[in-house]
C-alpha cells in the first residue's frame, strides 16, 4: 500500500480535530432558542421543587443571581452564558439531624431521575452533588455554622439579561429579603424537627413535582 500524501494525512488531522471540537461545545451554544432568562426561571422551579420535597420545610433567603459567558476554545466570545441561582437556608439544622437533610434531598432527586454526580462525606462539610437530564448541575453543600446552600448552576444558552430571582406568590418563606448587598445571616430560626439534638430518621416525603418541564 502507497503511503498517502503529507497533504492528505494533514486534512484528514484537521477533520478530526474539528469533529472534536465542535462536538465538545454545548448544543445550546448554536441551535437552542432558550435564553439565559429562561434557564434561570427554569433553575429556579427546580429548587423551589426541591424545596417543597422537604418536610418540615425550610425557611430560606435568595442568594444573588451569578451568570457568566461561555467562551469558546479560543477564548472567544460565543452569544452564550451560563447562570447560577441559590438558596441559603435560615432554619437551623442541628449535627445530629444534617444527615437526615442530605438523605432527603439525594432521594428526592433520585425519584425525579437526577443523577447524583457526586456525594462528599466530610464530617463538617458534607454535600450531595447532582445533575438533571439536560445537564442543569446542582449542589446541597453544609457550609459555616451548619448552614445549607442549595446551589443549581445551568448549561449555556443564549445570552440575553437576567433578572434576581423572585419568591412565588404561593410559597412563604417567613424571612426577610436581604437585598442591596446586604450580607446574609447565619441560621437563626428554630425547627423542632430541624434543629433537634437527638438522631432522627427522615419524615415521609409526598409525591415530587414532575422534573420533566
Amino acid at each position: 500500500m502507497k503511503p498517502l500524501p503529507r497533504v492528505s494525512i494533514a486534512l484528514a488531522l484537521l477533520a478530526t480535530t474539528s469533529c472534536g471540537l465542535a462536538t465538545s461545545r454545548p448544543a445550546e451554544r448554536s441551535n437552542s432558542k432558550v435564553n439565559m432568562q429562561q434557564a434561570a426561571e427554569k433553575a429556579d422551579a427546580i429548587l423551589q421543587e426541591t424545596l417543597a420535597g422537604i418536610t418540615p420545610g425550610l425557611r430560606w433567603v435568595h442568594e444573588a443571581s451569578d451568570d457568566s459567558g461561555c467562551p469558546d476554545w479560543k477564548n472567544a466570545a460565543t452569544g452564550a452564558g451560563s447562570v447560577a441561582r441559590g438558596v441559603m437556608i435560615m432554619t437551623i439544622v442541628s449535627p445530629e439531624r444534617r444527615g437526615s437533610l442530605l438523605g432527603v434531598v439525594e432521594r428526592n432527586w433520585k425519584a425525579r431521575g437526577f443523577k447524583i454526580t457526586s456525594i462528599d462525606s466530610d464530617a463538617t462539610l458534607p454535600a450531595v452533588y447532582a445533575s438533571t437530564p439536560d445537564n442543569f448541575r446542582m449542589e446541597v453543600a453544609v457550609g459555616g455554622e451548619g448552614q445549607f446552600k442549595f446551589g443549581i448552576t445551568t448549561p449555556c444558552f443564549a445570552d440575553s439579561p437576567v433578572q434576581e430571582p423572585t419568591t412565588p406568590s404561593n410559597v412563604d418563606t417567613n424571612t426577610p429579603a436581604y437585598e442591596g448587598g446586604k450580607p446574609l445571616p447565619r441560621p437563626y430560626i428554630h425547627d423542632d424537627f430541624w434543629s433537634a439534638n437527638t438522631p432522627g430518621a427522615p419524615t415521609p416525603q409526598g409525591t415530587l413535582p414532575s422534573a420533566n418541564r
